[in-house]
């Protein structure tokens, strides 16, 4: 039943599968970022951006099309059907060429050489359908009519604006055909000579540049959205896979903890059948049962081995207590439960251990405070392992104080203090660990193996309490369980359930909860 307040030991496999889990998800992360950054670094991101122009030239296929083909019909008045024709049927045919290029660009998986490869493919397609679209201003040109002239510069200009919107997130492509446009539309305007067309042809720069900029920024826009975006997507693959590995190892860590408690109450089982008939013989002999020993030292030596087993007997004990709380399987036999009486019974149960190290024992117990509904071994070993625990830890000649009242919300507190030590700052995060030694424990070579607070914690969250720990170094340390109000038996309910005719422990449960 005896607990250490200080932590040097933690075998909780869970815990240990945590903090090594999060430093491996770190790792992984940051290896993740560096491969992204080092793939941007590489150009990746400009076959993204291809990729982005390619679906969207396939989206928008239609425009141009349609828009050459009005181009036509207006032009019908101002040149022959045959050249027109010609003219149609070549843009109709490089545009085909092109969407052709983007669908199989598509459908393969172009490696780094193949990228290029394809670059210089839809490059070339752009600038054989833009020099067709910049044809019209010499073959279909009417010297001296300036409606059609505007009318010829302006619908190439639209050419080039849908150009810049298909385009303008892939600069080799759009600088192919627009440049190429621009550039015809400027010596067209300078073979003119007029004011007229040479501020034309200045406008034509002036747009292109422009567009130029313009596209300069969309595509740096465009790699950035790219860029994230594969960031993304290859982190949260990478999570997906670190969550995947890491709820193998939790599930591992967990049926690793499970087997060590079915251990433990397997293994303590079997020793308590041994030790019992060990601790029985050893009492009859130091006591001379069966006769006096010729040699005296016997039995000393006798009532050595029956203290020993009696340690190791509650040390078993401990731990049969929280393998059955770990696994969920300590069940409680709720009945009213006066925790001054049990106080008071605890207390005298440790007052030789007190009186041998001249420690004084003062009780804080009113005499009205209300039953609780409970389990009233569990309430009497919570108060055994807190008082064992305050007794280890207070110096000779120092002081345990047991105390219980009523919180102003109505619950009731129990709580054991001494003017021990106190527990570091560094060590009370693990004071509820298993098998946890301090190093005050160990310098001291104080007896326990770090079960009892455990112990105290696991049933009272089945009690539906709260276990707090209050200390200052070189003061000493208040351990407080907090019981629920809705566990404080008052009036009928408690009653009802001293009367002694009930005997089911779901009929008092019931009763408790509803009386």
């Amino acid at each position: 039943m005896l607990s250490d307040h200080r932590i040097s030991v933690d075998l909780d496999p869970i815990e240990m599968f945590e903090k090594s889990r999060a430093v491996r998800a770190v790792s992984s992360t940051a290896q993740s970022i560096a491969n992204l950054l080092t793939r941007d670094a590489n150009g990746g991101w400009e076959r993204d951006l291809l990729g982005l122009f390619v679906r969207n030239q396939l989206r928008v296929s239609l425009a141009l099309p349609f828009l050459a083909i009005l181009f036509a019909i207006a032009s019908a008045g101002w040149t022959s059907l045959n050249n027109l024709a010609l003219w149609l049927t070549g843009v109709l045919i490089f545009q085909a060429i092109q969407l052709v290029i983007c669908r199989l660009y598509e459908r393969s998986d172009a490696g780094h050489s193949g990228y290029k490869d394809w670059i210089g493919m839809l490059a070339a397609s752009e600038v054989f359908f833009a020099a067709c679209w910049a044809l019209p201003l010499y073959l279909f040109w009417q010297p001296g009519n300036g409606l059609q002239h505007i009318f010829m510069i302006s619908v190439l200009m639209t050419v080039v604006a849908v150009r810049i919107l298909i385009a303008a997130n892939f600069m080799p492509v759009m600088l192919a055909g627009t440049g190429l446009i621009t550039l015809a539309i400027v010596i067209r305007c300078i073979m003119e000579g007029a004011a007229l067309y040479v501020i034309m042809g200045a406008i034509a720069i002036i747009v292109e540049i422009f567009f130029i900029q313009l596209s300069r920024r969309l595509q740096s826009t465009a790699r950035d959205m790219l860029i994230f975006k594969s960031q993304r997507e290859k982190l949260i693959d990478e999570l997906q896979k670190e969550r995947d590995r890491a709820e193998q190892a939790r599930k591992r860590a967990e049926e690793a903890s499970r087997a060590k408690s079915r251990f433990l109450a397997t293994m303590s089982h079997e020793l308590r059948t041994p030790l019992n008939a060990i601790m029985g013989f050893s009492e009859i002999i130091s006591g001379e049962m069966l006769g006096p020993l010729p040699v005296p030292q016997y039995k000393e030596y006798a009532g050595d081995i029956h203290q020993s087993g009696s340690y190791l007997l509650s040390l078993i004990n401990d731990i049969l207590d929280l393998s059955r709380i770990e696994a969920g399987r300590r069940e409680l036999r709720e009945e009213a439960v006066n925790i001054v009486k049990e106080a008071r019974d605890s207390m005298h149960l440790v007052e030789i251990k007190a009186r041998e190290k001249n420690q004084t024992i003062e009780a804080d117990l009113p005499d009205g405070l209300p039953a609780i509904l409970g389990d009233s071994r569990a309430i009497r070993q919570i108060w055994l392992n807190l008082l064992s625990n305050a007794i280890k830890f207070t110096p000779n000649g120092g002081r345990v104080t047991l105390a219980a009242r009523r919180a102003d919300n109505g619950a009731i507190i129990m709580s054991v203090s001494d003017n021990g030590e106190g527990i570091p700052a560094g060590e009370l995060k693990n004071v509820m660990k298993s098998f946890s030694r301090g190093a005050s424990a160990i310098a001291n070579a104080v007896d326990g193996a770090g079960l009892g607070l455990p112990i105290v914690n696991g049933l009272a969250r089945l009690h539906d309490a709260e276990v707090r720990i209050s200390t200052e170094a070189g003061r000493g340390t208040k351990v407080s369980v907090t019981f629920p109000p809705r566990r404080v038996l008052e009036g009928s309910r408690a009653e009802i359930l001293a009367a002694g005719h009930i005997k089911s422990p779901s009929q008092r449960r019931l009763i408790a909860l509803t009386a």
